[in-house]
């Protein structure tokens, strides 16, 4: 896992900037505009702190922040962590905001410790996505919201795991959205809501007749609002 994590993290150093770059705009107008209107619908700030897991520069951090939420932004890159800090430190001086850097899947905090996690397009960069579902069940609280965000098939970064097959490094694992749901719910977690975001090229319109295995296996994104058994 050592050796994993040590070159996602050397490989996202290095894209951190083009990043940045981006972000803004994908959380604002792009494929994620609607993720944090969902994550708001379904869990008031209210509720308690939230770990944004895999924040990447931390915009979607930000975002919650300004809005009333106590959020944590952990992420593997210490770039994207730099990112992160400096733009938290220029947007606002909210002390419900801070950024660590470190490993999703053995996270330094205690049971229980966050109402809610969002998590999008970051278990795909790990060496195993049922370490990170039991770490997220360790940390949330019982009926804690986990808003989690697979990649399509078809999605353009999941280019970043076709070296695999010459047996070179990858930094990508290759969960599908339907594994991922599965897996969720055999190892704590149930499905309050699932939302999907299609590629550019893909009618939504045409998405209403298909059964959502296919709408899955179209979308660019799929969105899984998963709770923790209120039980564990």
């Amino acid at each position: 896992m050592q050796e994993w994590n040590t070159f996602v993290s050397e490989q996202w150093n290095q894209m951190a900037g083009d990043w940045h770059e981006r972000s803004k705009g994908m959380w604002e107008q792009g494929s994620r505009k609607t993720i944090l209107p969902l994550f708001t619908e379904l869990l008031p700030a209210s509720k308690g702190q939230i770990l944004d897991a895999g924040c990447g520069d931390g915009y979607a951090s930000f975002k919650l922040a300004s809005v009333g939420y106590d959020v944590t932004g952990l992420d593997i890159s210490s770039e994207m962590i730099a990112y992160a800090t400096k733009q938290a430190n220029r947007l606002t001086d909210s002390p419900s905001l801070q950024f660590m850097e470190g490993d999703i899947s053995a996270t330094p905090y205690p049971d229980q410790s966050f109402a809610g996690i969002l998590s999008i397009n970051a278990m795909e960069f790990t060496s195993s996505p049922l370490v990170v579902l039991q770490e997220f069940r360790r940390i949330l609280q019982p009926d804690g919201l986990l808003l989690l965000g697979v990649l399509g098939p078809t999605a353009g970064p999941r280019a970043h795991s076709y070296p695999r097959l010459y047996g070179k490094a990858t930094i990508q694992n290759t969960i599908m959205p339907w594994e991922a749901k599965q897996l969720a719910q055999e190892n704590g977690f149930f499905l309050q809501k699932e939302s999907h975001v299609y590629k550019d090229d893909f009618p939504p319109v045409l998405a209403h007749s298909l059964s959502m295995e296919l709408r899955e296996a179209v979308s660019f994104v799929t969105l899984l609002a998963l709770r923790k058994h209120p039980d564990l």
